[in-house]
């Protein structure tokens, strides 16, 4: 069934558990070439063998949506919040790695805005853990115990941009096809209208793609880095890159509203 289809039927009103499900969905994937170099053109990076330090996370994308879209998850797909994420890379991964990926949702939490949970994506080569990837959602609703948040630091705003980019209503459309995401508030006028947006929105881990591709050249192979997504990017839109240190951020080229606010270690 395709993906936004059962995104789509998630939404009908069936009985569902208060716990997230307790299993792990496995799959063995290899890269294509050609998917690598259009993922590789819509984000930024230079066309290569090594991919991405985000691009696995596309390649989990349907365990993702397997996941989230089965009647024992606690809630429906639709209206999930995309808050965070957090990637952890043990080293450079090549297209010729054979990709054993598993993932699994835990910490269904109380937050001030609803309900929050993590689903973690892993990425082993022979038996090994080499990447790991953790998306934080958001279910807005009735307000639980507020619990302490730590969001990525933010360059200062003041600071003019490194970089500024024009982000077409194209951006949308490509990265679907790219990612396999083809929710329709990043794709459709009308659609992003029905869930209160004006225009249709980037993704957000498009617009963290694209903000390490242009640190390309500059990352070790082994490194984690942050991000707490802000306002959504309306498009089309124009946008500031910042990076001091390891602290990065994409705001509005005119208003310097944030965006996204990212961190690097290691």
């Amino acid at each position: 069934m395709p993906s936004m289809l059962r995104a789509a039927l998630s939404v009908l009103p069936f009985p569902r558990p208060s716990t997230l499900p307790e299993d792990t969905l496995t799959a063995t994937v290899t890269v294509d070439p050609e998917h690598l170099a259009r993922y590789q053109r819509v984000c930024g990076f230079g066309l290569s063998d090594r991919l991405p330090i985000t691009y696995p996370h596309v390649l989990g994308f349907g365990l993702q949506l397997d996941l989230m879209t089965r009647r024992d998850f606690p809630f429906p797909v639709v209206g999930g919040v995309h808050v965070a994420n957090r990637i952890e890379q043990q080293r450079q991964l090549r297209a010729d790695d054979v990709l054993e990926l598993a993932v699994h949702a835990r910490d269904l939490r109380d937050h001030p805005r609803g309900r929050q949970y993590d689903v973690i994506t892993t990425a082993a080569v022979g038996g090994e853990v080499v990447w790991r990837d953790v998306s934080t959602y958001l279910r807005k609703g009735p307000s639980g115990e507020p619990k302490g948040e730590r969001p990525a630091r933010e360059p200062d705003p003041a600071s003019p941009p490194h970089a500024t980019w024009r982000v077409p209503t194209s951006t949308g459309t490509a990265y679907a096809e790219a990612s396999g995401d083809h929710n329709p508030i990043h794709t459709s006028w009308a659609g992003a209208r029905l869930f209160g947006f004006p225009k249709p929105i980037a993704h957000g881990m498009w617009s963290k793609a694209r903000c390490l591709a242009a640190l390309e050249g500059r990352l070790p192979a082994s490194y984690t880095v942050d991000v707490a997504f802000k306002l959504p990017i309306l498009l089309p839109a124009t946008v500031g890159f910042t990076f001091t240190g390891r602290e990065f951020a994409l705001r509005d080229a005119r208003t310097a509203k944030p965006h996204l606010a990212g961190t690097i270690t290691g």
